[in-house]
């Protein structure tokens, strides 16, 4: 069985249609998803009927009706704010104008694919089956959770793992117990020194909860002075790293953590 067929099996590959389901080509699509043994759900371009889903799939398609544009760039928004670009994949269908529109709004770069009418329904089968061939590639990657309220630094950090590590990012330590009360992670690694919720403090919270208790933290800080170390050390995090190491450095400590982990 091929990983396409075997995420289907297993429930994983489902797709949310956005568009309206009476158009011929959109039902069409609808019925080509189905018989290559794709689970479809459709809904109608509105943000408060999209609201009501509840389980709302990694795959999304944008079927872009004339006149509608405004719309779906607000259904898109929607999705981004309530999921975030990591957990949802977004596939537009439309005309070359209606493109143009939606690209002043939300970078090009930012969808998974985008296929201009006249369009081939076995070209966005294809495009699903790389989107699924990579959720299995990712399943084997370690996940990293990078807390820091520096966004520049998080991009950084987030652009030196990502082709060894699946990285997330959040911008404040109670944004990092939240996420990790949803989410598994292998490895977090903290800053030390944030406003509001300082690294030591999301570390004690960490530690008070079963269910985060066990992770292992490493902290990030700018400071490498004795006194700083020394009351890092005393949280017994996994490691204590230094914001001016190089992209090198700081692989070779995730690597070696991991290594010594097996």
């Amino acid at each position: 069985m091929n990983k396409f067929k075997e995420a289907i099996k297993n429930e994983e590959l489902r797709v949310l249609l956005i568009g309206n389901e009476n158009r011929f080509i959109v039902n069409t699509l609808i019925n080509t998803l189905k018989a290559n043994d794709v689970e479809v759900r459709c809904v109608s371009p509105n943000v408060t009927e999209l609201s009501h889903i509840k389980d709302v799939p990694r795959d999304c398609i944008l079927y872009l009706d004339e006149g509608e544009e405004k719309d779906f760039v607000e259904v898109d928004m929607y999705l981004r704010d309530n999921y975030g670009d990591e957990d949802i994949r977004i596939y537009l269908i439309g005309t070359h104008d209606q493109f143009q529109y939606t690209f002043k709004n939300i970078a090009e770069s930012k969808f998974a694919a985008c296929f201009e009418r006249p369009f081939q329904a076995s070209d966005v089968i294809e495009a699903l089956k790389n989107g699924a061939s990579h959720d299995e590639k990712e399943k084997e990657k370690k996940r990293i959770l990078v807390v820091d309220d520096d966004a520049t630094m998080l991009r950084m950090i987030k652009n030196w793992l990502s082709e060894k590590y699946t990285v997330h990012m959040v911008t404040s330590g109670m944004n990092a117990i939240q996420f990790l009360a949803k989410n598994e992670v292998d490895l977090v690694l903290l800053d030390y020194e944030m406003p509001v919720t300082s690294g030591p403090q999301v570390l004690e919270m960490m530690k008070s909860e079963p269910q985060t208790a066990s992770i292992p933290v490493m902290f990030l800080t700018a400071k490498g002075d004795k006194e700083s170390v020394m009351s890092v050390l005393a949280l017994k995090p996994e490691k204590y790293l230094l914001k001016t190491l190089k992209q090198n450095e700081l692989i070779a400590n995730i690597d070696e953590f991991f290594a010594k982990q097996k």
